[in-house]
């Protein structure tokens, strides 16, 4: 007899986007780099991958502090005076790291306060249903990130109309929430950077529409985290001026290399999603270890030598970007380190990133439903630990597959964007 656990996993398995990638495992078993094991770590971004060495361009360590001695000092230090974990939700307790990581946040983004959460994903599925009850709106950018889609479904499932307008247009925006009138508050959630296209979004219009329509902005801002704006302060004070009317979720991972993510806003705001937010109330926090490796990259942000780090990274950013677009491709991004190119069909995209991978490189072949169908991409993530020549390596890489592929020219990448 089936277990009716058996039959209710065969049934998942043949519905919707579990069927369509176990079919994509089944007809490219071979070329389908996904839940991949990194067997060994090397020095200058080099893993060991499916028992051979690559260069990884498949890091979102952009600042690469991951191997910063003094971030890894930090977290050695988190362990021994603090243990693996802190045992307690945030709601009953935390420890003394997490407050001073908070207030170091706060002070370098220059915002009232922030709250620590153990991931983005977390920050979004927990902050947008508490910031509305069902006299509220929700609205996103229809290009806006899963998470921020997950929160409003959560939203919605507790009665708060939810809708999504066309991607960075003010005009959609205003006639969106024109109708969704009458309403007594709304939230207009956004990407900071657009990782894929690397397009941002229009920060000030949608700022001046927000106050019109009696709503809040709320920015996840965690691509460009560590690595745009002023000491990697965002786009959001780099855009606006300030943090009037904001409420900024950035990333500790990615430039920050650690773990979690954070709402930075004003005091008042923070004080109430600590009690409306489920994620921080029945969630574990972030590890004590991690909360001292916070701290310690705050203090290089925030330091003289920043410059000259971000200076690395943006030269390898612009050398990967030049090259690809001179060599002809459909290029996107460039604005944040990850530079994408256009491959079009799933096929193609998964052959292109194996392609790489045999010539020593490892980059995310990228296929729907992170992108629309026929617009697989090569995601390439750039690192200030990347050495030029191996930049100058993949570039080659790259001219060799366009003598066994046919891709997509400049003008693709602008329909695509």
């Amino acid at each position: 007899m089936v277990a009716p656990l058996d039959q209710l996993i065969g049934s998942l398995a043949n519905t919707g986007m579990t069927r369509f990638f176990r079919r994509l495992f089944d007809d490219y078993p071979d070329l389908l780099m996904k839940d991949q094991m990194v067997e060994a770590v090397g020095p200058d971004r080099a893993i060991k991958l499916g028992g051979h060495w690559v260069t990884n361009f498949g890091s979102d360590s952009f600042l690469g502090l991951d191997q910063d001695e003094r971030v890894k000092a930090a977290l050695e230090r988190g362990v021994r005076a603090w243990g693996t974990h802190n045992g307690s939700s945030r709601a009953f307790t935390c420890v003394e790291p997490h407050v001073r990581a908070e207030r170091k946040l706060a002070e370098w983004l220059g915002t009232e306060a922030t709250l620590i959460y153990p991931s983005v994903t977390l920050v979004n599925v927990g902050a947008i249903p508490g910031l509305a009850t069902r006299r509220d709106v929700v609205v996103a950018d229809q290009f806006a990130h899963n998470s921020i889609d997950e929160g409003l479904k959560l939203a919605k499932a507790r009665g708060v109309r939810t809708a999504k307008f066309a991607h960075n247009d003010p005009n959609a925006l205003v006639d969106t929430l024109r109708s969704l009138q009458p309403y007594r508050h709304a939230v207009i959630a956004v990407d900071g950077v657009y990782s894929m296209s690397g397009v941002l979004p229009p920060l000030t219009e949608f700022r001046q529409i927000a106050r019109e329509f009696d709503a809040a902005l709320y920015v996840d801002d965690a691509h460009a985290t560590g690595v745009l704006g002023a000491h990697g302060r965002g786009t959001v004070l780099e855009a606006l001026g300030d943090y009037d009317n904001v409420l900024t979720i950035g990333s500790l991972s990615k430039g920050f290399s650690c773990m979690g993510g954070f709402v930075a806003g004003t005091q008042d705001a923070i004080n109430v999603l600590k009690l409306r937010s489920n994620s921080i109330i029945f969630g574990g926090p972030v590890p004590p270890p991690y909360l001292e490796a916070v701290c310690a990259v705050v203090d290089i942000l925030a330091s003289d030598e920043y410059p000259a780090l971000r200076a690395r990274l943006d030269a390898n950013v612009r050398q990967l970007t030049d090259g690809a677009r001179q060599l002809g491709l459909a290029v996107m991004g460039g604005s944040v380190p990850i530079v994408s190119v256009l491959v079009g069909e799933e096929e193609a995209t998964l052959k292109a990133g194996r392609f790489l991978y045999e010539h020593g490189y490892y980059v995310q072949s990228v296929v729907f439903p992170a992108v629309p169908h026929g617009a697989g991409v090569l995601r390439m993530q750039v690192n200030a630990n990347h050495a030029p020549e191996q930049i100058d390596g993949l570039l080659g890489a790259l001219a060799a597959l366009q003598e066994t592929a046919a891709l997509p020219t400049p003008d693709a990448a602008l329909a695509a964007a």
